[in-house]
């Protein structure tokens, strides 16, 4: 399956504003991708890019005071096939995990685990161990939660999600991790592109938060906001929490003027070349309009 993806991103700086962008795949994107995702910007500015310790793909730049535009467009290679369901997953003892989840399984900036421990017991302390567990969580998490992106903030914890009932996607994906990691289980912040492929169309596009879980010794996907095995996820960054992937972390003032995503599948049959010519014109798409989070 052929998926293409890519955003444009218009901001106004009041001066010279230097950024650090998450809007690249990630370094572990296996698939083929024609044309570039590498962040572009109009104008043409010089590009820094380097991986962080969790393998996602970072730019730095120096956006001059008044408009710059970021954008990315280009055609990805996936399996089509939906998130991985395995029921029987087994969950592993802290004394049997391998060294690198271990950092997955403590408190962070937004995962609060500790504050949410005595709750995640009462609620899922007699649950099975394993994907059942995980599973109860996400159950949990869906039903809790109710979805608007006014009801986003850059200072929102698990906690204050589970208490206020409401979120955006990274809020979801924060209670969830959060909950896992106050039972043990060691689970990490996810995001990236998820078309309506599949399902029916929801609105315009945007980037998409989720979470990923050690079960039966690797890692595997879970979404609480939709709840179900979706197909098409691009991943773009992954990390403690959102604090590790942020898709903007500016060093400065900006406005946020245009923001579109567009991440659809390309139907038919195709060579390499045809798709190419369809990356000559940016699609035309509806922009998100984002409520105030500050």
């Amino acid at each position: 399956m052929f998926i293409r993806i890519g955003y444009e991103i218009v901001i106004d700086s009041k001066a010279d504003t230097v950024l650090i962008l998450a809007l690249s795949p990630h370094s572990s994107f296996a698939g083929r991708i024609i044309g570039s995702g590498a962040v572009q910007a109009i104008p043409d500015l010089p590009l820094e890019k380097f991986l962080d310790s969790f393998g996602n793909q970072l730019t730095r730049l120096r956006a001059p005071s008044g408009r710059t535009t970021l954008w990315s467009d280009c055609i990805v290679e996936v399996d089509g096939a939906p998130d991985i369901f395995a029921w029987g997953a087994p969950e592993h003892q802290v004394d049997d995990l391998p060294p690198e989840t271990l950092q997955f399984l403590t408190a962070s900036r937004y995962c609060d685990s500790d504050a949410l421990a005595p709750e995640a017991q009462r609620l899922f302390g007699q649950t099975q161990p394993g994907w059942e567990r995980v599973q109860a969580i996400c159950n949990h998490v869906h039903n809790h939660l109710t979805f608007g992106y006014g009801f986003g903030r850059p200072t929102k914890t698990a906690s204050d999600a589970q208490r206020e009932k409401t979120g955006v996607c990274r809020d979801f994906a924060h209670l969830s991790i959060a909950l896992c990691r106050a039972m043990n289980i060691p689970a990490r912040y996810a995001s990236g592109y998820l078309g309506d492929i599949g399902v029916p169309y929801s609105g315009p596009g945007d980037f998409c938060a989720w979470f990923e879980v050690w079960l039966g010794g690797r890692w595997y996907t879970f979404d609480a906001r939709y709840n179900k095995p979706r197909i098409g996820r691009v991943l773009m960054v992954r990390g403690r929490d959102a604090a590790d992937g942020a898709m903007i972390t500016s060093f400065g003032a900006y406005d946020l003027k245009a923001f579109r995503v567009w991440t659809d599948e390309v139907p038919g049959t195709h060579t390499d070349a045809a798709m190419l010519d369809m990356l000559k014109t940016r699609p035309e798409t509806e922009a998100l309009t984002l409520a105030p989070t500050g």
